[in-house]
C-alpha cells in the first residue's frame, strides 16, 4: 500500500466526514492505494457513528474505537500497529491540520529520503495562552534533543514505514517521536511549513497542564534514552559518589580526632557531636539507597514492557 493516515481523535463528530472528503478530494486523483485509519480514543459522542458510516461507503476507511480515553499516543501507537503503508501520516481530526499537505510531504519522505518530515505551524491561529507556551517548550526541546524542528507539537508529520514500526510511542510521549525515532537510528529528520486552519468545531482538548505535561516527558524521555537499558550507569554512579563522599568525610573526621587526641591532648569530644559527622552519615545512606536502586532497576528493565495494553472494544479492518 502506497499511504496510512492515521487521525487520533477524541469528541469530534462534527469534522470526521469533513476531513475525510478533504482527503479523497487530495488523494484520490493521485492514483494512490492509501487507507484512513480512525483511532477513537474513547469518545463520548457520536464520533464512532460517523466512522461506521464512512466504512460502510468506502473501504478505504478503517477504525479503532478504545473502550475508555488513553491518550493520543495510545491512539498513535494502535494506529502504527494497524498502518500498512510505505508512508504514514499522522494528522488531527479538528480540521486545522490541512490534507492539501499531504502530496508534498509524501514527496519529501519518496524523492528526499527523510525518516520523518514534521509540519511547522509557522502562522498559527491559536490564542497567546497557547502560542506563547508552545514557542518556550519547542526552544526547550530543541536545546535538548538536539533536533532542529520548530514545531515538535505539530500533529501533521510523515513518516516512512519501518520508522513506526520500530518506535514505540507511550504515556504522553507523542510529542518527542522525532526525538525517540533519532534514538531508534532514524536521523533524517526534515521540516516543511505548513497551513494551520482555524478551529471549525468544537474546543481544544488540552489545556496548560499540557506544557506542564510537555517539560515532565522531556525529563522522562531523555532519562529513559540516555539510561533505559543501563539504569545502573546512573544511580549506580551517583550512589557510589554519594557513598565515597560521606565514607572520606567520616573516615576524616575520625583521623582528625585521634590526631588531636594523640599530639594536642585535646578533651575527649565525642565525634558525634560534630553536625558533619551526620551528614556523612547521611550521604552514605543515601549512596546505599540509589545503588540498591540501581540493582532494582536493572531487573526490571530485563523484564518485558506490558506499558502498551490497551482495552480495543471495535475495529474494522
Amino acid at each position: 500500500m502506497d499511504l496510512s493516515i492515521v487521525v487520533p481523535l477524541l469528541n469530534e463528530e462534527e469534522s470526521i466526514k469533513e476531513l475525510y472528503k478533504w482527503i479523497q478530494r487530495v488523494v484520490s486523483p493521485l492514483n494512490w492505494s492509501y487507507e484512513v485509519i480512525f483511532v477513537d480514543d474513547g469518545s463520548t459522542d457520536a464520533s464512532w457513528d460517523e466512522i461506521v458510516k464512512l466504512r460502510s461507503q468506502s473501504p478505504e476507511v478503517k477504525g479503532i474505537k478504545f473502550r475508555r480515553n488513553y491518550g493520543k499516543s495510545a491512539g498513535l501507537y494502535c494506529g502504527f500497529e494497524a498502518a500498512k503503508g510505505d508512508v504514514v501520516i499522522t494528522m488531527d481530526a479538528d480540521l486545522q491540520d490541512s490534507p492539501e499537505e499531504i502530496p508534498e510531504l509524501v514527496r519529501m519522505v519518496r524523492e528526499e529520503n527523510y525518516d520523518i518530515v514534521s509540519g511547522w505551524k509557522k502562522k498559527r491561529f491559536d490564542p497567546i495562552g497557547k502560542t506563547l507556551p508552545s514557542k518556550l517548550f519547542n526552544r526547550t526541546v530543541r536545546m535538548v534533543s538536539g533536533i532542529k524542528l520548530h514545531d515538535f507539537n505539530c500533529g501533521l508529520k510523515a513518516y516512512k514505514k519501518e520508522v513506526i514500526k520500530n518506535i514505540e510511542v507511550y504515556g504522553e510521549m507523542h510529542r518527542y517521536i522525532p526525538l525517540i525515532a533519532k534514538q531508534a537510528g532514524f536521523e533524517l529528520i526534515g521540516e516543511k511549513v505548513v497551513q494551520h486552519q482555524e478551529r471549525k468545531y468544537g474546543v481544544s482538548k488540552f489545556g496548560i497542564e499540557r506544557t506542564i505535561k510537555g517539560f515532565l516527558d522531556l525529563l522522562s524521555v531523555t532519562f529513559i534514552s540516555k539510561f533505559g537499558k543501563r539504569p545502573m550507569h546512573l544511580f549506580g554512579a551517583l550512589g557510589t559518589l554519594m557513598f565515597m563522599v560521606g565514607f572520606f568525610s567520616a573516615l576524616w573526621l575520625g583521623i582528625s580526632k585521634l590526631l588531636s587526641v594523640y599530639y594536642y591532648h585535646a578533651s575527649a569530644r565525642l565525634v558525634t557531636d560534630s553536625p558533619y559527622f551526620y551528614i556523612a552519615l547521611v550521604s552514605m545512606v543515601i549512596g546505599t539507597q540509589l545503588f540498591l536502586a540501581g540493582f532494582l532497576a536493572e531487573l526490571v528493565s530485563r523484564n518485558g514492557s506490558e506499558r502498551n495494553q490497551y482495552h480495543i472494544s471495535e475495529k474494522l479492518d
